[in-house]
């Protein structure tokens, strides 16, 4: 009954994630453009947040904003009507929004707002809010303030040789911007700044990634298997990113998302039914990871990889990823220590497993809660969700501490754990299939 209700309680977590998760918040977009005097920023960003009020800052998912009602009703305004509300809601919005040139301010004019029409209100919808300022006689360089509770944004520069990109954090003011371009990072620091995002994708940003991963881990507790399914699919994903990115290989996302779906489900219902590699699941995993990487590939499509640096930017991202897949699979294998080592030990078990459960229903939760209180406009949907995986398998160790034989670790943690995964991976399928 234990496991029974675990593995309801992770289903309908699941169930709520993904349910949320077409709220997602992503980064604005802004291309900077000179045309003689007059200077450009064209935001793709998200019109129906700006108009409702919302604060995007450290803000996952638009359902856990205190306006998420008037942001849902945005959503499904058709294009005149959005567009009017954003051209009434600009002068807020130009008073936050700051461009600099020759040592002040620039006004700002609202110049174009284009509406994509209303279509799945449960998605995102394309809107572009173009701003134009004129440019002081005799300016080189300007700055650009991103206003604080407008999320992040990705600053492009536009129409100049080695234009600068940068990511901006809310009200963070980019590095003076040389007008005539040649302003782009250098290799070093491009491929640090990509890292970082990289390992977001994965922590805590990443859950369909994080449980494939984990369903890797959870086939055999021996180094061998684990390694060799990581490096195949690290070098899978490491191919389709770059050729993704590069614009080869393009296959929808409607396409791409199930199967990632379909590919948890795959590794973590045959961790049930075999403890060991065998001969076909290496061309499997290599095959996942093809389409792992087309899935990351899309993380910089919205990111943008500045042209000047591909490399670099390419090479720091992918690093992150794999920085972010070890944590994973170090903080898998830390937890389940004990279990993989002693599981079985009977009575003699015990205190370790009351250890085990101590940590699972108090210091988890009272890390959870404490970062929860020290961050308070930070969603926790995905890190929740990471906390309760946590304490689910440190539950399922203490079983294998009082379990009476050697299949201890495989019976009460890797299978129990595997259809846990493989439940929350078949629900995804469905979501990204038919609703």
């Amino acid at each position: 009954m234990i496991r029974l209700a675990l593995i309801l309680t992770a289903f309908w977590a699941a169930l709520c994630a993904t349910m949320a998760s077409a709220h997602e918040v992503r980064p604005a977009v802004g291309d900077l453009t000179r045309d003689g005097t007059t200077l450009t920023l064209a935001l793709q960003m998200s019109a129906e947040a700006l108009v409702a009020g919302v604060n995007l800052d450290d803000l996952e998912d638009t359902d856990a904003s205190d306006r998420a009602e008037a942001y849902d009703a945005a959503r499904a305004l058709d294009p005149d009507a959005l567009a009017a509300r954003v051209e009434a809601a600009f002068p807020a919005m130009a008073q936050a929004l700051r461009i600099s040139a020759g040592g002040s301010d620039l006004p700002l004019t609202l110049s174009g707002v284009e509406i994509a029409p209303v279509g799945n209100v449960e998605l995102a919808r394309d809107s572009v809010i173009t701003v134009t300022a004129d440019l002081p006689e005799g300016a080189t360089e300007a700055t650009v303030t991103w206003p604080a509770g407008y999320g992040a944004m990705i600053l492009r520069q536009q129409g100049v040789a080695d234009g600068v990109t940068a990511y901006m954090s809310p009200g963070e003011t980019s590095p003076a911007i040389a007008l005539a371009g040649g302003g782009a990072k250098g290799w070093g620091a491009t491929f640090a700044e990509y890292i970082p995002v990289g390992f977001d994708h994965i922590l805590p940003k990443g859950l369909d990634h994080i449980l494939f991963v984990l369903g890797l881990f959870f086939l055999a507790p021996a180094l061998r298997p684990l390694v060799i399914q990581i490096s195949l699919f690290t070098v899978a994903h490491t191919v389709t990113l770059a050729l993704g990115a590069l614009g080869i290989v393009n296959i929808p996302g409607s396409i791409v998302e199930p199967l990632i779906a379909l590919s948890i489900v795959y590794v973590a219902f045959e961790n049930m039914f075999t403890d060991g590699l065998n001969r076909w699941r290496p061309f499997v995993i290599f095959g996942f990871g093809l389409l792992h990487g087309l899935g990351f590939a899309s993380v910089l499509g919205d990111f943008g990889l500045p042209p000047g640096q591909f490399v670099a930017a390419l090479i720091g991202f992918n690093i992150g990823v794999e920085l972010g897949q070890i944590v994973v699979i170090a903080v898998a294998w830390a937890l389940c220590f004990v279990a993989l080592r002693d599981g079985g030990l009977g009575d003699r078990g015990r205190p370790i497993a009351l250890a085990y459960l101590a940590a699972a229903l108090i210091a988890v939760p009272a890390i959870a809660f404490g970062l929860n209180a020290a961050m308070p406009g930070l969603d926790f949907g995905d890190l929740g969700l990471l906390f309760a995986a946590m304490s689910i398998l440190l539950v399922l160790c203490a079983g294998a501490m009082v379990s009476w034989d050697g299949e201890a670790y495989r019976r009460s943690v890797a299978i129990p754990a595997s259809g846990l995964i493989g439940l929350v991976g078949a629900w995804w399928v469905i979501e990204r299939v038919l609703l």
